[in-house]
């Protein structure tokens, strides 16, 4: 199955997603956000999830995939002060993913062009565990 790929997700995150419950995550990686701008939330729709850092990423890594239930992008403005003198205003793009888990699975090969691209994902559903 071919699906975008959300990487450098906590491991607590990911074990915490595996007790079945919908969770709501916000990602400020410009990689993930990139990711989940080009996905569509429905009920065939499947993310794949993973520890691993995008520049790592490759076959044999595992993951989970969860079903995107709903996805919203949006702008934060920081104001940052020092010393009541000098301030910088930034802006911040963030997503929030709310996400449930479908099963664990296995990276089989990774399609990521550029940092502006989105990362894609061939997965194989995992039915046996390998001792490492």
């Amino acid at each position: 199955m071919r699906c975008a790929a959300l990487t450098g997700i906590s491991p607590e995150v990911i074990r915490d997603l595996r007790t079945g419950r919908p969770r709501t995550i916000e990602l400020q990686s410009t990689h993930n956000v990139v990711t989940i701008s080009g996905v569509e939330p429905g009920s065939e729709v499947q993310i794949f999830m993973t520890s691993t850092d995008i520049e790592d990423l490759g076959p044999g890594d595992t993951g989970i995939c969860v079903d995107l239930l709903s996805s919203a992008i949006s702008m934060k403005r920081i104001v940052e002060y020092s010393q009541g003198v000098y301030y910088e205003e930034r802006e911040r793009m963030s997503a929030r993913v709310q996400v449930k888990y479908c099963f664990s699975s296995v990276v089989k090969e990774v399609f990521h062009e550029s940092l502006c691209a989105p990362t894609k994902v061939e997965t194989l559903k995992s039915s046996c565990y390998h001792a490492g």
